[in-house]
Formats: structure tokens, C-alpha cells, sequence
């Protein structure tokens, strides 16, 4: 099976529209983060004419609910994703969409430094050539531009928990499972820096104190 059929097979196992877990959590982020990336072109452009709107790059789309946010938001907005299927369902809700395919390994067909700011929501973690996939983030990402990600939070306190349970270990760490990497806040901000990435800044959200279950990272892209 070659990786883009196995992108298929995953997304016809998922019922259309299904609401995937903590997706208020990451929109309220999102739009946060696209509103200081607003503020921060604009403060770098004082003085000039009103630009165009963000040019906004969302990697992982899926069944493209975030895009259209970012959309309804006012931002210019291009939905991508490795399997066609949730891409055919995002055209059927949102005929306005710009939504295109992108190969799972290799160059992405998007020229270079051409948005502003690249939203990766619950995605760097399904990525099996890291490497490859933030170089192509990177490549399409104006000098100056913003990164905004999510991912599974891995804190120590977290592995813990699982470890004190088997069943919740396996599940887990089941290697069937689609997420084949995991972060914690210091691997994440040491990954993003060592690809170009300068002024990272972290939070954690959701689960408990000390226990939460998402990692929200934004980040600009170093300008050499």
C-alpha cells in the first residue's frame, strides 16, 4: 500500500462530518494567532497603503472546518491535504474554498514564499519524514511570516499517567495507530528552531493542570 492510499483508507474509515476532538480549542488559537499576525504586518507597513488580506496556508486541513473559519475571518486562505476524500467532502459544505491536494512525501506544487502564515492544526504528528514535511513549511513561508501549529501535548506527568496503565499505554502507543510521532515542549520548541524558526513561544490546553493534552506553538520564520 503506498502512502497515499493509505491517507484514503483512513479518511473513508472516518464518518463524514464528524467534529474532531478539540476543535473549539483550536479555532479560538487559530484566530488569535492569525488576528497578531494581522497586527504585526500591519505595524511593519505603517505608513503604506492598506495591503491585501493574509495570504493563510492550512496544512492538514482535512474536512476543511478551520479553513472556512479562517475564511469567514476575512483571510485570503488555501486548504491542503494528502487524501482527496475529506477534500471532496470540504467541496460539497464549502464550494468557495480554495482546497488542493499535496503529495505526503516529496515538494509540495505551492511556490516559494508565497503566505503569510502556515496553520498546521493536529498534524505534525501524523508526519513521517519530519524533516522533509517542515523544509517544504518553511519553503512556502515568507521570511517573517508566522507559523501556527498544534499537536499532542507529551508531558512527563502525561507518559507517567499512561505507563501506570497498560491498557491506556497500548491504546496509546498502539503502532497502528496514525500518530507515529510525539512532542514535548522542549523536543517541539528544539525542532522548530533547529528549521528556522525563531521567537517560539508554547502553551499548553485542555486535560488538567500539569496533565494537558495539547501543545499550541507559534512561531516566525528566521528571515535568512
Amino acid at each position: 500500500m503506498t502512502a497515499t492510499d493509505y491517507h484514503e483508507q483512513f479518511w473513508l474509515a472516518v464518518p463524514d462530518g464528524s467534529t474532531p476532538p478539540g476543535l473549539e480549542l483550536r479555532r479560538a488559537f487559530l484566530l488569535e494567532g492569525l488576528r497578531a499576525a494581522a497586527d504585526r504586518s500591519q505595524e511593519l507597513s505603517r505608513g503604506a497603503p492598506r495591503g491585501q488580506p493574509l495570504r493563510v496556508l492550512d496544512v492538514g486541513c482535512g474536512e476543511a472546518q478551520l479553513t472556512a473559519a479562517i475564511a469567514a475571518a476575512g483571510y485570503a486562505v488555501v486548504g491542503t491535504d494528502v487524501a482527496e476524500e475529506p477534500l471532496r467532502r470540504a467541496r460539497e459544505l464549502n464550494r468557495g474554498l480554495d482546497l488542493r491536494w499535496i503529495p505526503p512525501a516529496g515538494e509540495w506544487p505551492i511556490e516559494d514564499a508565497s503566505f503569510d502564515v502556515v496553520w498546521a492544526g493536529e498534524t505534525i504528528e501524523h508526519v513521517t519524514d519530519t524533516a522533509g514535511w517542515l523544509s517544504e513549511l518553511r519553503r512556502v513561508l515568507r521570511s517573517g511570516g508566522s507559523l501556527l501549529l498544534s499537536t499532542p501535548a507529551h508531558s512527563r506527568l502525561t507518559v507517567l499517567g499512561l505507563a501506570l496503565s497498560g491498557a491506556r499505554f497500548d491504546r496509546h502507543f498502539d503502532p497502528r495507530s496514525d500518530h507515529v510521532r510525539f512532542y514535548s515542549r522542549r523536543s517541539l520548541v528544539r525542532l522548530l528552531a533547529d528549521f528556522g524558526f525563531e521567537q517560539v513561544e508554547l502553551r499548553a490546553a485542555g486535560g488538567f493542570p500539569l496533565a494537558r493534552h495539547t501543545l499550541f506553538a507559534s512561531a516566525v520564520r528566521s528571515r535568512f
